[in-house]
């Protein structure tokens, strides 16, 4: 991904106003002068560019004698720094045989970064097993265009299908005709379509919303509605998660009476004109803490990244406090099956070994050990595949009871650590370093933004989780909905939604709303600044 290199004329005087003065550390030398390489920007240009720059930053050196001012904080090493690199990039580009030097990397880096891209976009599409028509379509389109020739695209297919001993997906071959019938009746588009569903061995957690987008255009080749394919992969989803969690399995495909009831059933529901039924009885979960752990012990995956064991469970999830806000009651009792949970937020040199291209993205003065920002679901949701690929494990991101118990534990405490307030030594978030209208001015956690994962062991979870509370919000797998209130067991949220889940508040909030109840949703292609996200690898 590309820096900011808008230059408005005249360069706005407040660095929050414009993210190109960020840009002066960078390696590539035309982003460090806000300049677009592919313009094949003039000398007169590029002149024009560091010289703007310079004055720029020529404005902002008496922040130097001024060390407890926000902006001075925000620009830090490039009152220092800034000079230098500005003067290199415009040596380098106003060069014609350095500027060729520079020119013929980045075509280079370009194109390793489409390869990786590419790789991962495979990485995604051969999930389920197979690569169908609809994915390799995908792609040649992808591919293509990031400039990737067609014979590129093609040996890197065939390369990675060879290596894992997968093929291209092929439709089962019709059911043979009945003995004395005269012509084999057609197959039922809804029953097909169950089927491929089903081949794909996917729950609700691990269905992304472009696998479900390819579903509907295969079912729509089919020649079925989009809308009734949509109530397809919602029964089909509901099938699988009760698989999922104990509920016994449906051991025959429905037949065709039974689609079209269900179908019906299904759009029923949806406009609430149907009788309510009883829910079938929650699957029991035995509970037994010191034995789990005797089984389960924590690890480091191969990122480096320490993984925290937490034990099956029943909790409590919500608040019913005076301030808690609407969305957090009523009171819902939750039972949890085991899994592990990363003891810090994911961090920038854990996320750019999967995309080395979100070092440009990074917030400025956010060095390896700051959690990872500019991040939306679905690049979390990228990565959690990618690491599951690369680990042959399975992880994800927390459901959102998940995050709660591992915050809380069981005995209802209103913050990870227990029910301190405000203090300066247990989380990053609205101190007198930020400049909000509802800063704290009377506490410093030392901090003005993110923080490296990890400064504020004080502020650790029950389990031993830290940064739980303030930093960076954290994405969760859930589609957002309010509470029901009725008790519930391993609940992912609904199947389908505008916006996905996000907890534990951020450097940019007030101490109260750190609580362990508080809850936040975006949509899923949001990123900004303090959203960024934890993962959880489930126990086999």
């Amino acid at each position: 991904m590309k820096c900011d290199i808008t230059f408005p004329l005249p360069l706005p005087d407040d660095p929050r106003k414009w993210e190109g003065w960020s840009n002066y550390k960078s390696s590539n030398f035309y982003e460090r002068l806000c300049l677009d390489p592919r313009a094949n920007p003039s000398n007169d240009v590029i002149e024009e560019h560091c010289r703007e720059l310079m004055r720029w930053w020529q404005k902002k050196l008496p922040l130097k004698n001024q060390p407890s001012n926000p902006l001075a904080q925000l620009l830090r090493s490039g009152l220092e720094e800034s000079s230098r690199y500005l003067t290199e990039a415009r040596l380098e580009l106003l060069d014609p045989e350095r500027r060729k030097v520079v020119d013929e990397g980045l075509a280079a880096q370009e194109h390793e970064e489409a390869i990786s891209e590419l790789q991962k976009y495979l990485d995604f599409a051969l999930t389920g097993g197979a690569l169908t028509p609809e994915e390799e379509k995908n792609l040649h389109r992808f591919g293509a265009e990031h400039g990737l020739s067609d014979e590129q695209i093609n040996s890197l297919i065939e390369g990675e299908l060879h290596d894992r001993d997968l093929q291209r997906w092929q439709p089962p071959p019709p059911p043979a005709p009945a003995s004395g019938s005269q012509s084999a009746p057609s197959a039922n588009p809804q029953e097909e379509f169950l089927h491929l569903l089903r081949l794909s061995n996917l729950d609700s957690a691990g269905m992304s919303d472009d696998q479900r987008d390819t579903f509907i255009d295969m079912a729509e080749n089919l020649g079925l509605d989009p809308g009734e394919a949509e109530d397809l992969v919602d029964l089909y989803l509901e099938e699988a998660d009760e698989k999922s969690f104990g509920a016994a399995a449906v051991a025959q495909p429905p037949t065709k009476i039974e689609v079209a009831k269900l179908v019906a059933q299904k759009a029923a529901q949806t406009q609430q004109i149907v009788e309510e039924k009883p829910s079938a009885p929650a699957p029991k979960i035995e509970i037994n803490a010191d034995a789990e752990r005797s089984r389960y012990s924590n690890f480091a995956n191969s990122l480096g990244g320490h993984m925290f064991f937490i034990p099956t469970a029943e909790f409590v999830m919500g608040s019913d406090v005076l301030d808690a806000a609407p969305n957090e009651h009523p009171l819902t009792r939750v039972t949890l099956s085991r899994y592990y949970l990363s003891r810090y937020l994911i961090t920038n040199v854990e996320y750019e070994q999967f995309d080395r291209g979100h070092n440009c993205k990074r917030a400025s003065g956010a060095g390896e050990r700051h959690p990872v920002v500019y991040v939306s679901y679905l690049d979390a949701m990228k990565f959690c595949q990618w690491l599951s690929t690369r680990e042959r494990k399975k992880y994800r991101l927390p459901t959102e009871a998940e995050w709660e118990y591992a915050a809380k534990g069981n005995d209802l405490r209103k913050y990870p650590w227990g029910n301190y307030d405000g203090r300066g030594d247990l989380a990053n978030f609205a101190d007198r370093n930020t400049v909000f209208a509802w800063s704290d001015r009377e506490i410093d956690d030392g901090y003005p933004e993110s923080s490296p994962v990890g400064a504020f062991p004080l502020g650790a979870s029950p389990f031993g989780i830290e940064d739980m509370a303030g930093n960076v919000w954290e994405w969760c797998l859930d589609y957002y909905e309010p509470y029901r209130g009725a008790p519930k067991v391993n609940p992912r949220g609904p199947t389908t939604g505008a916006k996905r889940v996000h907890r534990g508040g951020s450097w940019k909030s007030r101490f109260s709303s750190l609580r362990t109840t508080v809850r936040g949703s975006n949509a899923p292609n949001f990123s900004c600044n303090d959203l960024g996200f934890r993962i959880v690898c489930e126990c086999e």
